[in-house]
């Protein structure tokens, strides 16, 4: 019997694994995925940006782990010799009506500890010269690039490497307190985390929890550019909306130096609605369409506002529209591969009609279950780690764990 069994090997349930492995050596650790690899679903489909962590309210767990998550991982990279792009980030203003809330950005990055530097027109065309924005820019130099694929395979190795045993194409089926069952028979289980992803509203109803919440699935799409390597200097994003979970239309340079240009964040019908009927499940469908038409009528927050700004997106000539607003010289003839769909697990708040903006645990002494790592998880994912492993350590010694490691906070529509 394994002491451990984590469910799903994106980037949440590999680093789980490998912390819980360095801090218990003896203890038997099992990391279960339904794929023929890891890292095939948000985690390495993410767009690979390193963010800084200066969106988020200072009372946040993306603001306490955001920070110490970019310094960790670019350190990572840099010592495996993985790809890095320290290529920075603008946040511009596209008007004067903006203009507070690049200073509202600049205060929580203080709050959070996060260098920034607000910068003049002139400046901010040093760093990008083909850069537009509106008496000045926010100026990030620690947001980066790297490549999910590369980094979650260094992780899935790292996990091997000091003896986690990760079973690929085993999907969970079942589960209840000290059992899993899996397509590969049933497990006995000292202690079972759930790092489900896009599943992890139903694994954890199987232990008892997620009583209350749900998760809605959101397609993101980017669009890129055929300009060569090197064509834009450092990413350049807008003022977001900080209602909503989304950053809004944006300019990412890749790890290898070229541009692309979104997210979409469209509703989706099923959870794993990647592309044409792939992976259609009716009763999945049915769920989606109810819950998201349910919110069309009544919701917490401008939902019906959100899903038609975001279809909007559907339309190419849309979304470089949106782009061409951040930088000159944009041609919308370069602008004609989509890349690979990833899918956004978005939490619901079934009692209020809200979106879950932070990451939120629920747990006993038998289970833990990570019912959303919302993003930015993937740059958060190393000190979110030391967290979860710190919880269950927490619950597994039945102490009274009200802060920091129960329900992390409450849903709250502030970034």
């Amino acid at each position: 019997m394994p002491d451990f069994v984590i469910i799903g090997g994106g980037i949440i349930g590999l680093t789980v694994a490998i912390e819980l492995k360095r801090r218990r050596p003896s203890a038997s650790v099992e990391l279960l995925e339904k794929e023929p690899e890891v890292g095939l679903h948000a985690s390495g489909r993410n767009s690979g940006v390193i963010h800084a962590g200066f969106y988020y309210s200072a009372d946040s767990m993306k603001a306490r782990f955001c920070r110490e998550g970019n310094r960790r991982l670019r350190a990572y990279c840099s010592e495996r010799k993985l790809p890095l792009n320290t290529c920075g980030k603008l946040v511009v203003a596209k008007d004067g009506s903006e203009l507070a809330g690049l200073d509202e950005l600049l205060r929580r990055g203080r709050a959070n500890g996060v260098e920034l530097e607000m910068l003049s027109v002139a400046d901010a065309q040093r760093i990008e010269p083909r850069v537009i924005t509106c008496e000045r820019a926010l100026w990030s130099p620690t947001t980066a690039s790297a490549d999910p694929a590369r980094v979650i395979a260094s992780f899935a190795q790292d996990a091997r490497d000091i003896g986690v045993v990760v079973r690929r194409g085993v999907a969970y089926r079942h589960g209840a307190a000290g059992r899993v069952e899996t397509s590969a028979g049933t497990i006995e289980a000292g202690f079972v985390v759930n790092a489900g992803g896009l599943h992890a509203d139903r694994i954890a109803r199987d232990f008892g929890f997620s009583q209350h919440h749900t998760i809605l699935p959101f397609k993101g799409l980017y669009l890129y550019s055929r300009e060569p390597a090197g064509a834009l200097r450092t990413h350049i994003y807008p003022v977001p909306d900080l209602k909503y979970p989304f950053l809004g239309v944006h300019y990412t340079v890749t790890v290898d130096g070229h541009i692309k240009i979104g997210p979409t964040a469209i509703p989706a019908f099923w959870r794993e609605n990647y592309s044409g009927m792939a992976n259609f499940d009716l009763g999945e469908c049915a769920e989606v369409l109810i819950r998201e038409a349910g919110l069309m009528l009544h919701a917490g927050f401008d939902f019906r506002g959100l899903a038609v700004q975001e279809l909007k997106k559907f339309s190419r000539s849309y979304l470089v529209a949106q782009a061409a607003k951040l930088i000159t010289g944009v041609d919308r003839a370069d602008y004609r591969e989509w890349g690979r769909p990833g899918i956004r697990a978005q939490l619901l708040d079934l009692r209020t009609r809200t979106l879950v903006m932070d990451f939120l645990i629920e747990g006993d002494a038998r289970s833990l279950h990570v019912l959303i790592a919302v993003s930015p998880a993937w740059t958060c994912s190393l000190p979110f780690a030391d967290h979860v492993v710190y919880g269950i350590e927490a619950r597994m010694e039945g102490e009274n764990i009200r802060s920091p490691s129960s329900v992390l906070r409450s849903p709250s529509t502030e970034m």
